[in-house]
């Protein structure tokens, strides 16, 4: 299971990080800021769930995580014509890192004996908490505090993967499932513009 997890941690890095040094090249940071804001989108989420759950931060374990970042800069910097212009690769990206992110934030809490809602809980922090501090780096509104569903896809997969745990379900099929259901939640909330109601200030005056 700690194998399983370190597999998904290290791809969703590298999702994550290609995410934050896109949007920092589209803000036109230099090589520093850039992977200053990939690898804080990188290990914003997983820090602070290791935190809360009182392990010791991911990527203070092994420096691939690290490492990792720097691979993803050095493919946005060989790339970078491409990558600022198409808006597409950076939502693929950032998508599969908040899919695999979860994935891991829900093992890992139940692998250090939490509770399903915690994990559930934990899954959606390590998925989404990155983005939020990428967003607040380049000064954007976090995306999850915006129109797009985002940390309800998270939970989406959490749920499915509690569900599917409840039957019987292998832990390996469950961790696909949720990848797949987190990955579609995403895809077609933006395809077909599906969001939340805005809180809007006229309403809170009546």
């Amino acid at each position: 299971m700690e194998t399983f997890i370190q597999i998904i941690e290290f791809l969703g890095t590298f999702a994550a990080a290609i995410s934050g040094v896109r949007l920092a090249a589209a803000k036109e940071f230099d090589w520093f800021g850039g992977y200053v804001v990939g690898l804080a989108t990188a290990i914003g989420g997983g820090t602070l769930r290791d935190v809360m759950i009182d392990a010791t931060p991911f990527w203070m374990t092994k420096s691939i995580y690290i490492i990792c970042t720097g691979i993803a800069l050095i493919v946005v910097l060989i790339f970078k014509k491409y990558l600022v212009r198409l808006n597409n690769t950076w939502f693929i990206f950032d998508t599969f890192g908040l899919a695999f992110f979860t994935v891991a934030g829900i093992q890992k809490s139940l692998m250090y004996g939490f509770p399903f809602w915690v994990a559930i809980i934990m899954g959606c922090i390590t998925g989404a908490a990155g983005g939020i501090v990428r967003d607040v780096l380049i000064n954007e509104i976090p995306l999850i505090f915006r129109k797009e569903i985002y940390a309800l896809a998270s939970i989406a997969g959490g749920l499915l993967f509690l569900l599917l745990s409840i039957v019987g379900v292998s832990d390996a099929i469950c961790a696909i499932v949720c990848f797949l259901i987190v990955v579609l939640v995403r895809v077609l909330a933006v395809k077909y513009r599906i969001s939340l109601p805005h809180l809007k200030a006229e309403d809170l005056e009546r």
